[in-house]
């Protein structure tokens, strides 16, 4: 049985990590994904390297299952060889800055022209207005999407998330939004703009903050562990903020990960206190329903702090779970990297690579029971020139060498 994308065709105009990782999901699902590339590369094919003169992790990672040609696009004749590719892809997807495409002398409007079912995705910093030409990285996103503002702890600066919301999380928002205008495609015939932004990505991502800024209006956030409230949703540590209180505990033997996140849930009340010698509370009104622990979760969450840190993460894990307490240890990345029933999932697989050897990296995190995701490299450098411009596009080998020559591709 095929791919889920089978015979649809990607022309990859993306770089560095927003766009290369929905790219990558499209052909993970069995998309042919064309990488273009300018003839000097991806700038992260360079950047963070660990390896001389070997494509870095940074683009290893984001670039698995696609092909790559390399392309002038200020040129004449690049202009020309871009004009006859772009009636043979069904998607082409873009993270240049605004106004990049249009000023090549390819606005949507010409693009449509070329290929009326083309679906044309772009990914920017931020939507129409005051932000729209402004800068946009991964952190500029999470402090302008809502994100920053309400992660740390109380006391302290606004921090950042290591998870890439704004660039990988804005990523999976342009694949749902393609995948949306593929399928309406099959009704309408025509293809269509896709448009995603990296702060809107991120205020999605943050929507239950937005959910307890109204609520603010109404009085404090009872679920929050803050003593004070202002009239903006606080930092408030590792606090979830929702219905079930939740905190990261310390276990044995006290390293930085050395945590396990733990929720108590009405029904885990009393097996918690049996667990951490304090059945005294299990009917004490003063601590028996969540209600009576909401204005005390410091002191709910040191007292369980008090058992945990004399067992390990691993056995803190195996004795909540015996009763049913949802938790979770903190899982450094070394850990993470060597978790077996990770690698049995094939969320983290080893690649082989002619310049690096192997490389570990992310497996697809979506499964499809028909469609299963096979990770292969990522390309080299203008690796499939020939099999475009020769084969497809019936470019004659010798003047291949000569476009090669004169910094066309």
């Amino acid at each position: 049985m095929g791919k889920a994308l089978d015979g649809v065709r990607v022309l990859d105009f993306t770089h560095v990590q927003s766009g290369p990782s929905a790219t990558q999901i499209l052909a993970w699902l069995g998309a042919d994904v064309v990488k273009v590339e300018a003839p000097t590369g991806d700038i992260t094919r360079k950047q963070l390297r660990d390896l001389p003169d070997a494509d870095s992790l940074y683009f290893t990672m984001l670039n698995c299952n696609k092909r790559s040609i390399t392309l002038n696009m200020k040129s004449e004749r690049g202009k020309e060889l871009f004009t006859q590719m772009i009636g043979k892809f069904d998607i082409m997807v873009e993270n240049f800055g605004p106004g990049a495409v249009d000023r090549m002398g390819f606005p949507w409007e010409k693009l449509q022209e070329l290929n009326p079912r083309l679906i044309y995705a772009s990914i920017k910093g931020f939507g129409e207005g005051p932000y729209t030409h402004y800068k946009a990285y991964e952190v500029v996103a999470q402090a302008m999407g809502g994100s920053m503002s309400t992660t740390g702890f109380e006391d302290g600066p606004p921090l950042a998330t290591g998870a890439q919301i704004g660039d990988s999380g804005t990523g999976m928002h342009a694949v749902a939004g393609i995948l949306a205008a593929l399928y309406q495609r099959e009704q309408t015939g025509r293809g269509q703009r896709v448009t995603v932004a990296m702060q809107h990505a991120v205020l999605n991502l943050a929507r239950v903050k937005l959910r307890d800024q109204q609520r603010l209006a109404h009085g404090p956030l009872k679920e929050y562990p803050n003593k004070e409230f202002g009239d903006t949703v606080p930092r408030s540590g590792n606090a979830s903020g929702g219905g079930q209180p939740g905190w990261a505990v310390r276990c044995a033997p006290g390293g930085p990960n050395d945590y396990v996140y733990v929720i108590v849930q009405p029904v885990g009340w009393e097996p918690i206190t049996q667990l951490i010698g304090r059945t005294d509370l299990t009917e004490d009104p003063e601590w028996a329903t969540p209600e009576a622990r909401l204005n005390k979760l410091d002191k709910m969450f040191q007292m369980i702090e008090e058992w945990s840190i004399n067992h390990s993460k691993y056995d803190v894990l195996a004795m909540l779970n015996k009763h049913n307490i949802p938790c979770g240890p903190i899982l450094s990345t070394k850990e993470i990297i060597e978790d077996e029933s990770l690698r049995a999932n094939e969320m983290v697989v080893d690649v082989p690579h002619p310049q690096r050897g192997t490389f570990t990296t992310v497996g697809m995190p979506i499964k499809l029971s028909d469609s299963p995701a096979e990770v292969e490299r990522s390309p080299l450098l203008g690796e499939h020139n020939k099999d475009i411009y020769v084969q497809e596009l019936g470019v004659a080998e010798e003047e291949l060498t000569e476009l090669s020559a004169n910094g066309v591709i």
